[in-house]
């Protein structure tokens, strides 16, 4: 069943290198870190969440709004093939409904806090901001040419982009949903700027990217997409002990 169909759009998308020990307590049960030519990568992403709709139905006042993650890429072996997916630390949306349908539905680690974006659009760039707020306001900024272009196969964009999947901690069960997208085209950016302070909104183990200078930077242009009804892996216990 789909759960949830809308766009993402305008995905704002700072790539960091990470020690993977650090993400190990985060790890859902079943999945394993997935690796970009031998780096483990963390994100931080903004975008926006267009003509939203659940089950079917929109939502007034709930339709077009912001949100920036904190995530990092796993992947998960089911018969002979590997499922790639994401895992969040935090998901930040501007309105308090949507924190409480997210956590009480898929369990993740949704926070309310104001938001507000800036898109604007000057000859052939692109300006894409967000910003978020919890006694200060954080932000992420981006200028990038206003052509779109083809991803490439085997990138480093290709990676970031192509997991399909999301994968919830939850005690001893681990749950898993399934996103369509085609492929997204992404713009070339030109330069990028971040006013964020990551020990206060995501903690003492990722203090560090404050002080540490992004992997990569990406605009992608994003597309509709679609989110199946969750399903839960329950944890695998020897009882013939």
């Amino acid at each position: 069943m789909n759960f949830l169909k809308a766009e993402w759009r305008k995905l704002a998308i700072i790539n960091y290198e990470i020690n993977p020990g650090i993400l190990i307590k985060y790890l859902p049960e079943g999945t394993e870190l997935d690796f970009y030519n031998g780096k483990c990568y963390i994100s931080l992403v903004g975008f926006m969440f267009l003509n939203t709709r659940l089950l079917g139905l929109p939502i007034p006042f709930h339709r077009n709004f912001e949100e920036v993650n904190l995530r990092f890429y796993v992947r998960k072996k089911e018969g002979n093939e590997w499922k790639r997916g994401v895992v969040f630390i935090k998901e930040i949306v501007p309105k308090p409904a949507l924190s409480f349908v997210a956590n009480s539905v898929y369990k993740e680690n949704y926070k309310t806090m104001p938001m507000k974006n800036l898109m604007h659009k000057k000859d052939n760039e692109l300006l894409i901001k967000y910003s978020w707020k919890d006694k200060t306001w954080h932000s992420i900024e981006i200028t990038a040419e206003n052509t779109p272009l083809q991803m490439e196969d085997n990138s480093e964009f290709e990676f970031i982009t192509e997991h399909y999947f999301g994968f919830t901690k939850n005690e001893n069960k681990t749950s898993e949903y399934e996103v369509y997208h085609p492929k997204w085209e992404y713009y070339l950016v030109k330069n990028h700027r971040l006013k964020i302070n990551f020990k206060k909104i995501y903690g003492n183990d990722f203090e560090y990217l404050k002080h540490q200078k992004p992997i990569s930077v990406m605009l992608a242009e994003g597309s509709e997409i679609m989110v199946k009804t969750k399903k839960y892996l329950s944890k695998v216990i020897n009882s013939k002990k």
